[in-house]
């Protein structure tokens, strides 16, 4: 099976880097690499988040771009709480982060995880959503995330998609609500 956009599910569909200026990052990278657009959340705090098993009250900000059928996902943190983001950056500094994962099964992609060693680094739930990282640093150069794909997910990654398809230029960051319809 595979998303509407083409990306095979329970695969690999985001890459996502931690930066330290969101805007300079986005800036640089349509430059640079040409892509675009992207769509932009406002700073939040999300509500159910925990890392490392305790609550967490990071704030941060997000950016969503396709090159060709695959995400690229900016993260900037604007706070010093403890997080996922903080702990990679502490470690090593801004750049890559994590691999996204989008899985039709998310308790048995969690369960397959937990049986190879792994604990869940964080969790989250945005809407219907459910996402969770992993700290697979001691075999991969990232995180792995694994995100619910529900119906209302895979449209908004398929409207993100569709936008970046024959994109020249006009308008490279968008309000993420825009495609919310706000």
């Amino acid at each position: 099976m595979q998303t509407d956009y083409g990306q095979p599910l329970d695969g690999i569909f985001q890459y996502a880097y931690v930066v330290e200026d969101i805007g300079r990052a986005m800036a640089e990278q349509s430059d640079l690499l040409g892509v675009g657009p992207w769509f932009l959340t406002d700073p939040f705090t999300p509500t159910r988040a925990r890392y490392r098993g305790k609550p967490t009250t990071l704030t941060v900000q997000l950016s969503f771009v396709f090159a060709g059928h695959v995400m690229i996902e900016l993260i900037q943190q604007h706070d010093e709480a403890p997080s996922v983001m903080r702990e990679i950056v502490d470690k090593r500094g801004y750049g890559f982060h994590h691999y996204g994962v989008n899985t039709s099964d998310f308790e048995a992609s969690c369960a397959r995880m937990q049986a190879l060693g792994y604990e869940e680094a964080y969790f989250d739930v945005f809407d219907d959503v459910r996402v969770t990282y992993f700290d697979t640093t001691d075999r991969l150069p990232g995180m792995t995330e694994f995100v619910e794909l529900s119906p209302g997910w895979e449209a908004l990654q398929t409207a993100m998609w569709s936008a970046t398809r024959g994109w020249h230029g006009k308008d490279p960051v968008r309000p993420f609500a825009s495609l919310l319809g706000g």
